[in-house]
């Protein structure tokens, strides 16, 4: 039986890609669907953004990209990260497109596209070579778009100066935060994950870009039991009721992706914001109450004005992290939306 329920909204895909694709003032949306599509599900997250506009798929993996070929046949498709020689023949049947970042000779016959590390510090050639005719693509990787806009600059104009003599190349340089707040990061194309999801690159509210949350996860309340005062619930007694206190067991734990460092954060428990307390079990968490609930009252996780920028930050890490290690084993998941 399931204990809670993911749904995705794909008429927000579709919106977010809308709004990306206005930001980006006449350069290409890439999708990006690394990470199962952060979570989210790539093939899905992927078929919709293409619907709406965006004219790639990116993937870090060939395993990733070889998944989304199988459904999305005539999407165009540019794994990102480092690909193993034997998993060339496989990509060039895929019809695949790869990032080279290294000095290695390119792979005969499969589109590539150079990267040059312009700051990042990461994967990218130091200096770029004269590119051959199997190129198609010149990129590089900001490493601050969403909090140090100078240095984020100081990259664009060293990717600027590096590629202005092929232009004739697509140059893409601009992830999700460098489209929604620099304009000299556009080039041809701007390749988007996070706020295609409806998450947030700055940590701020969505909506403050125009953004749509596009995971929704849900439960509901399973046991309802009183504490007197001196009673704890779960592991560590890390709760303990300074007074008679009601509380909910909601039956969503760390191994669906809930995780332990979220105690103190907020659900929604029927229409009210409700704070979870005490060790969150493997699968299970309790929230406080002001009362005793019926059992079956819906608890909102994410969703509903509950987002997972607002678990990031109690948990001291980013919406990026929680939505990924979401992989609820015992959870419904369902497609909504058409517009």
């Amino acid at each position: 039986m399931p204990q809670s329920e993911i749904t995705i909204d794909l008429g927000a895909v579709r919106r977010n890609a809308r709004v990306l694709l206005g930001a980006l003032a006449g350069a290409q949306l890439w999708a990006v669907v690394k990470a199962d599509g952060y979570g989210h599900g790539a093939v899905d997250v992927g078929g919709a953004a293409l619907g709406a506009g965006a004219t790639a798929l990116c993937t870090a993996t060939v395993a990733e990209a070889l998944a989304v070929r199988t459904v999305l046949r005539d999407a165009r498709v540019i794994v990102l990260g480092p690909v193993a020689e034997e998993e060339l023949a496989e990509a060039g049947d895929a019809r695949l497109e790869l990032v080279v970042a290294d000095d290695r000779p390119l792979p005969e016959g499969i589109p590539v596209h150079l990267k040059l590390d312009t700051g990042m510090g990461r994967w990218g050639l130091s200096e770029l070579p004269t590119p051959s005719r199997q190129v198609v693509g010149l990129m590089s990787h900001l490493a601050t778009a969403g909090s140090d806009l100078a240095f984020a600059e100081l990259q664009i104009e060293r990717f600027r100066e590096a590629t202005d003599a092929y232009s004739s190349l697509t140059r893409h340089l601009a992830n999700s935060a460098a489209t929604l707040r620099l304009p000299s990061a556009r080039f041809d194309a701007g390749r988007c994950g996070i706020a295609l999801y409806g998450l947030s690159p700055f940590g701020a509210h969505p909506a403050d870009d125009g953004l749509e949350p596009v995971l929704g996860w849900r439960s509901e309340i399973v046991r309802v039991k009183l504490l007197e005062a001196g009673e704890s619930t779960g592991y560590g007694r890390r709760f303990v009721a300074d007074r008679p206190t009601w509380i909910g067991l909601v039956p969503v734990g760390y191994a669906d992706g809930f995780r332990r460092d979220l105690t103190g954060t907020s659900v929604r428990v029927g229409d009210d914001l409700r704070t979870v307390v005490g060790a969150i079990s493997m699968d299970s968490f309790a929230v406080e109450l002001p009362e005793r609930v019926p059992l079956g009252t819906p608890v909102t996780l994410i969703g509903d004005g509950v987002l997972a920028d607002d678990h990031a930050r109690i948990a001291g890490t980013i919406s990026y992290e929680l939505v990924c290690g979401m992989r609820p084993v015992r959870a419904r998941r369902s497609l909504v939306g058409d517009a």
